[in-house]
């Protein structure tokens, strides 16, 4: 069969990555796999799988994006694509008009994946418009529910994402290279207990909070140094530029650092203590959290999305209320002095079964067909 997929760019995301992964299942069982986006740094890495890559600006947030209505109808027919894929609003707009001016009888299975809790209006149903809805989440599917009730529940089908349980194992260690390069750039964590919150600049992700239990944690005498790993979008620079003051207005320089985006943000984990989780907006999965647990390294986080879901799963002792700092210091404090409770050997988020379970619904959906 062939898939395509469409999403507005291939930088960096969990949704690129996801893109990337059901492209690299496709290959692997002998079916065709196309990724329409605006291309970015992943590109290379989807060719390497030997998939093919259009490169359409069809990510852009205006009027003037509708002219690739036509193109990727005409891709759809030349490619013969049996599923179209939609992955993000913009670009599932044009594929599914698209879609929708060609013949029902012949045109492709149509799938849409949501992502994330998106403002409920006309603009974002057009990701419940799949034949099938793949929700990454509970709190998705409780989502789809709430807003878009005319969404049959045989539609959707929950698919949580996933990692690859051999690459991100607890005996992973970066090389010694990589540590001695890591020591000399950061002296500073040099015996320090390490604490990391990975995730962008922006507000709702949290690291204010960090902050706050930082300077908690030093009052009760924890050796506790903050990595904040992650970049600031242009339109966010106000925001780092306000954690940047704040760390300065509470004494926090020497115990806080910025490490900007980092492409080695495994490795970061793996030399950390702790890995954080502390959006105050539900994650609608929390890709970085699964990834850390996999890793064998104790996630303490607020329990509401998908990151409470993995925390219920796999380290319910990791799991605090939002926005509960006094729990935060208790359990962080407790485990630099005793250590953290061990993690549960059971995998249930695996790359390998979101990668057969989508295929499945691909599979169902030109079944039905025949």
């Amino acid at each position: 069969m062939t898939v395509m997929q469409l999403l507005p760019a291939l930088e960096s995301g969990g949704v690129e990555r996801g893109t990337i992964e059901i492209a690299a299942a496709l290959i692997a069982a002998g079916h065709r796999a196309i990724v329409v986006s605006g291309g970015g740094r992943m590109v290379a890495e989807l060719e390497a799988l030997g998939a093919e890559h259009i490169t359409l600006p069809i990510g852009k947030k205006s009027l003037s994006t509708l002219r690739y209505v036509r193109v990727v109808r005409d891709l759809l027919l030349s490619r013969a694509v049996d599923i179209l894929h939609l992955r993000s609003r913009v670009p599932a707009w044009i594929g599914w008009l698209a879609w929708r001016g060609m013949d029902k009888a012949t045109r492709p299975r149509l799938v849409t994946t949501v992502h994330g809790p998106y403002t409920p209006n006309a603009y974002s149903a057009v990701m419940v418009k799949g034949e099938r809805v793949i929700a990454v989440s509970d709190m998705i599917v409780r989502y789809i529910a709430r807003y878009y009730p005319a969404v049959a529940a045989e539609r959707i089908t929950r698919i949580y994402r996933g990692v690859d349980p051999d690459s991100y194992a607890p005996s992973f260690m970066p090389d010694a290279r990589w540590q001695a390069l890591w020591q000399a750039e950061f002296p500073q964590l040099a015996g320090k207990w390490v604490i990391t919150l990975p995730g962008r600049i922006t507000r709702w992700k949290g690291q204010l909070d960090l902050l706050g239990i930082v300077q908690c944690l030093l009052a009760n005498g924890i050796p506790v140094h903050a990595l904040i790993v992650g970049e600031a979008h242009p339109r966010k620079q106000h925001f780092l530029q306000e954690i940047e003051m704040k760390i300065i207005e509470m004494g926090l320089a020497s115990a806080v650092t910025l490490t900007g985006q980092r492409s080695d943000l495994k490795n970061i984990m793996a030399v950390s203590d702790v890995v954080l989780s502390l959006s105050t907006d539900a994650e609608a999965f929390g890709r970085v959290s699964l990834e850390a647990l996999s890793l064998g390294k104790p996630v303490l986080g607020y329990a509401h999305g998908g990151v409470g879901e993995q925390l219920a799963a796999m380290y319910p002792e990791g799991a605090i209320a939002l926005g509960d700092w006094d729990a935060a210091v208790i359990k962080l404090r407790n485990w630099c002095q005793n250590g953290a409770p061990p993690i549960s050997l059971d995998r249930p988020f695996t790359l390998a079964a979101m990668q057969a379970q989508t295929m499945s619904v691909y599979d169902e959906l030109i079944q039905s067909r025949r």
